[in-house]
C-alpha cells in the first residue's frame, strides 16, 4: 500500500514537473521539426514543390560559419522564414559597442557565445526611449542595468521589453535566436 502511494505521488510529481515544459515545447517542436521523407539532413527538399520543415546544422558547419564570419565580421541568418515564429543568426564582431539599449514588444532573445567574450548590459529603466518602428524601441541609457560578462559556451535569455545592449572589447561569435509573436 505504501509503495503504491509513493509510486502515484512520484508519478504526479514527475507529471507536474514536466507538463509545463511539454506544453511550451510541443507546439514549437511540431512546427520546426516535423520532417517529410523528401527532406535531406540540411533541410533542403529533394522535391522542388515541397517546403523544408527542418534544418540540421552539424557542429562542423557551425564551426566553418563562425571561422568565415570571424575573418570578415558580419551576421548571417541561418533560419528565417515568413510565418515561422523563430529566427537564428550567427554573427561575429570585433571591438563593437552598441550606442543604445534596444527592447522589443514582440521578440524574446537567446544569445549563446560560440567563441570569444562579450558583455551584455541588461535590464533597468530605459531613459529617453523612442519608438523606431511598431514594437521596437531604442534608448541612450537604461538606469540600473546589470552588466553580465559572457564567454564561450555561456547563454543569455533576454525576455521581450527588457532593455539590452552588447559591449565587445575584443571579439565574439554569437548564435542569436529570436522568438517572435505576432503584433
Amino acid at each position: 500500500m505504501i509503495e503504491s502511494h509513493m509510486t502515484k505521488a512520484q508519478s504526479r510529481r514527475n507529471f507536474l514537473r514536466t507538463a509545463p515544459l511539454a506544453a511550451v515545447t510541443l507546439p514549437l517542436a511540431s512546427t520546426l521539426f516535423s520532417a517529410s521523407p523528401a527532406v535531406a539532413e540540411t533541410g533542403q527538399s529533394t522535391d522542388e514543390k515541397s517546403q523544408a520543415t527542418f534544418q540540421l546544422f552539424p557542429a562542423t558547419t557551425i564551426d566553418e560559419m563562425v571561422k568565415g564570419l570571424q575573418a570578415a565580421p558580419a551576421a548571417k541568418d541561418i533560419v528565417s522564414a515568413k510565418g515561422l515564429a523563430v529566427s537564428m543568426t550567427v554573427s561575429a564582431e570585433e571591438k563593437k559597442i552598441a550606442k543604445e539599449f534596444e527592447f522589443h514588444e514582440h521578440r524574446d532573445h537567446v544569445f549563446q557565445v560560440l567563441d570569444g567574450a562579450t558583455v551584455y548590459e541588461v535590464g533597468g529603466s530605459p531613459q529617453n526611449a523612442r519608438q523606431t518602428k511598431p514594437g521596437e524601441w531604442l534608448a541612450p541609457h537604461s538606469e540600473g542595468f546589470t552588466s553580465i560578462a559572457l564567454k564561450k559556451g555561456d547563454m543569455l535569455v533576454v525576455p521581450r521589453m527588457t532593455p539590452h545592449r552588447r559591449v565587445t572589447e575584443v571579439g565574439v561569435s554569437l548564435l542569436l535566436i529570436n522568438a517572435t509573436t505576432p503584433a
